[in-house]
């Protein structure tokens, strides 16, 4: 934004990143978002056999933990995880919407909103 729109106030901004965004991505909440988003049963069911009965284990030096199972995150290094993700996600936006502006790109946000008054961030917060 180049202008304070309405003449006056300023310009809140913030920008996150979410850290090990990817790794954190529920496989419940993911398959719910998916059905309220109204795909079909085939894909979901599809898409949940992506992702299930994934296993890991943990080496230090010689050593191996024992394996365990792979609940959250999305399988890097395919074409689906990036399009999962944003399915994951998406949902920010109408929840940022009554009160601020937010763009999107991958695991990055910037967030802001044309603030007037003395503690704009404040009474955003109380509310």
């Amino acid at each position: 934004m180049d202008r304070i729109p309405g003449g006056g106030g300023q310009i809140d901004v913030m920008y996150s990143d979410f850290e090990k965004a990817f790794d954190k991505v529920s496989h419940i909440r993911l398959i719910y978002k998916l059905k309220l988003y109204g795909l079909s049963k085939d894909i979901i069911t599809w898409i949940q056999d992506f992702l299930k009965d994934r296993k890991f284990r943990v080496r230090v030096n010689v050593s191996y933990s024992a394996w365990d199972s792979v609940t959250s995150g999305l399988p890097q290094g395919s074409v689906l995880w990036p399009l999962l993700f944003l399915i994951f996600i998406n949902d920010r936006v109408q929840c940022c919407e009554p009160y601020c502006v937010i763009y999107l790109f991958a695991d990055d946000a910037k967030l802001f909103r044309h603030c007037q008054g003395r503690y704009p961030l404040l009474s955003t917060v109380r509310n």
